[in-house]
């Protein structure tokens, strides 16, 4: 099920590129020897307000936008998280050159049924970068039900054209940007904030 406010996040152009950009595209290329640099952590909020966390892959951005992209199972609780309360954080730390990066904003679940013929089309390309392995995963049983028998886990390969109706792409639209280097005496730390006019201002802060 798409957010309401789902099709205004959709911005094709980007004149310029946003100026946390830079500094994060270098951190995956100066990290991109480690595979698990393309990982990060996503924090959502739970219908008691308490939070959940858990650890996703980066998928790239959405074309011309500052959107990042990952992926979900909808039978997952996050999909009623989001649903419920469309905000959530990324964390997102570099070993090998220390340095954190945390985005704040909106996020957007593009399922099977959302209305927006250009962002199915994102989801079904997502659907079709993925490996076999993680295709095979959105055939595995129910997440967070009982264990299943082994059996259950070696389904057939999915189409690797067309998704299942359970693969989600899911994308975050960031607000706020929080860049920290632990490098440096003292350490180097800036924010980056864009206004109600999408504009983006730098701010350098005390780590």
């Amino acid at each position: 099920m798409p957010t309401s406010t789902g099709l205004h996040h959709f911005k094709f152009l980007i004149m310029t590129i946003t100026p946390w950009r830079s500094p994060l595209a270098l951190a995956l290329h100066n990290n991109r020897h480690q595979p698990y640099s393309r990982y990060f952590q996503l924090a959502t909020v739970q219908a008691d307000g308490r939070p959940a966390n858990r650890t996703v892959v980066f998928r790239g951005f959405l074309d011309h936008t500052d959107q990042l992209k990952t992926v979900i199972d909808t039978r997952s609780q996050k999909t009623d998280q989001i649903l419920h309360q469309p905000w959530g954080e990324v964390c997102w730390y570099f070993t090998e050159t220390r340095e954190q990066f945390r985005l704040a904003g909106e996020l957007t679940l593009i399922d099977a049924n959302y209305p927006h013929p250009e962002l199915q089309q994102a989801r079904q390309s997502t659907w079709q970068d993925l490996s076999d392995n993680a295709r095979v995963q959105f055939s595995w049983p129910h997440p967070g039900e009982t264990k299943a028998n082994s059996e259950a886990f070696s389904p057939p390969p999915p189409d690797p054209a067309n998704p299942l109706t359970n693969f989600c792409l899911l994308l975050l639209d960031p607000l706020k940007v929080d860049h920290l280097e632990l490098r440096g005496d003292p350490q180097n730390r800036w924010l980056y904030l864009r206004s109600e006019s999408q504009v983006w201002s730098t701010i350098g802060v005390n780590p």
